[in-house]
């Protein structure tokens, strides 16, 4: 009787015993819980502090300065700044760019005149047309003629298992407008400084190293990223001092640039006067804007450039970050592109795998006039609704996802 009654009780312990262990928690998973909207916008705010930060100028380096204090105090380590030579042109070039193309982009990847309807588009060189007396008094340094030494800002979180392997994480910060240049790119390089604090944190560790850089002069022709890239490349994977486990330049295994996150309300619609009719400019054309709300088609835009000597692998690098959004991110999709062109990424492009995520195909869609704000007094904080900081959040939510399964994420308890 007594080993019946043991048997009894042994039975139902044995089999609480073969029940299935509770999954363990996917870090991917905490880490993109920890971004949130409040802190992407305050961090957008901040760098409004600063105006439209062109570079050269104070502003641009003030910037800088926080930006980096930032940094530190995240915990990122090897905070660096690289420093180059530019040589501000004599001429600025036209006033206005009607076809949405810049320095730097392969040919054939500029706007299109058939690209839908079209609005009114270009780059404001006057500081005049900033209504607001304190934000134009900010604004009112000019860039200083001649050559002069400028920087980029960096940090690097480095890798357990391969340090001598990294993925670049990138923004630019400075802007042009004489506005705040709130999403150009303000939107981007908030979303690198969130990610370089999210990574930093104690108890995150990942196998492969990320770099958070964030660029300047790439309004002027991308000269940051393509100084970095004349500096560095020759650097990739070699351990300094020989035996030291250092490695002050890892190789490239992937490069992600963020370049304006948070507006794609879509192709411009005929604007109304009050009474609902039509607005008819002085040849009695329809006159055509924007819509004020994110359309609903609004995605996570992820181009690589299929012209460029790394397309097959930079495709790679860009589905695996579809993928991720897929899984990971709240509310926006993601599409892929491959007409990736006029931002920081394009000097890399052909010696690492590199894609850029931003608000749309920019090259045809900004080209169109799209974007009201692109390069405008308007690029203020205060014009953007939660609706487009989300679409910011979402892409933030995709690089984090995507580099962290790529650069290998664990975490460990304290």
């Amino acid at each position: 009787m007594l080993l019946a009654v043991s048997l009894a009780f042994a039975a139902p312990l044995a089999g609480a015993q073969q029940q299935p262990a509770a999954a363990p928690a996917d870090p991917i998973a905490q880490l993109v819980g920890q971004l949130e909207l409040e802190k992407y916008k305050a961090t957008i705010k901040s760098l409004t502090r600063f105006g439209d930060r062109r570079q050269g100028t104070e502003r641009n380096r003030q910037a800088l300065d926080w930006i980096e204090a930032q940094l530190k105090s995240y915990g990122c380590g090897n905070t660096e700044r690289l420093q180059y030579q530019f040589t501000e042109p004599a001429v600025r070039g036209k006033p206005a760019v009607q076809s949405g193309g810049g320095a730097g982009g392969p040919p054939g990847q500029g706007g299109s005149t058939l690209f839908g309807k079209r609005a009114p588009t270009g780059v404001n060189n006057d500081p005049l047309l900033q209504p607001d007396e304190r934000l134009r008094a900010l604004n009112a340094e000019p860039t200083p003629p001649g050559t002069s030494l400028r920087e980029n800002v960096y940090c690097t979180k480095v890798g357990s298992t391969h340090p001598e392997e990294m993925y670049i994480v990138s923004a630019h910060m400075d802007g042009i407008g004489f506005g705040e240049a709130a999403n150009d790119d303000g939107s981007g390089t908030a979303l690198v400084m969130e990610l370089a604090r999210i990574f930093s944190a104690p108890g995150v560790e990942t196998g492969r190293s990320i770099r958070f850089v964030l660029w300047n002069n790439e309004e002027t022709g991308l000269n940051g990223a393509a100084a970095y890239v004349a500096q560095r490349q020759h650097m990739q994977g070699v351990e300094s001092p020989k035996g030291s486990g250092r490695y002050p330049e890892p190789k490239w295994l992937g490069m992600i640039q963020h370049d304006m996150m948070l507006f794609d309300h879509g192709m411009p619609v005929p604007k109304l006067d009050a009474a609902g009719k039509p607005v008819l400019d002085a040849k009695g054309q329809p006159v055509y804007a924007p819509p004020k709300e994110q359309r609903a088609e609004a995605d996570v835009n992820i181009e690589y450039q299929a012209q460029s000597r790394q397309a097959e692998a930079s495709a790679k690098l860009a589905w695996a970050f579809r993928a991720a959004n897929d899984k990971y991110a709240s509310h926006y999709p993601a599409a892929v592109g491959f007409h990736m062109t006029n931002t920081d990424s394009t000097p890399f492009m052909d010696v690492a795998p590199s894609i850029s995520l931003r608000e749309n195909e920019r090259g045809q869609q900004i080209g169109a006039g799209w974007n009201p704000h692109w390069h405008q007094p308007t690029d203020l904080y205060a014009n953007y609704s939660d609706k487009d900081f989300l679409l910011g959040l979402n892409a933030a939510q995709t690089t984090l996802a995507g580099v962290a399964q790529l650069a290998g994420v664990q975490i460990r308890k304290p």
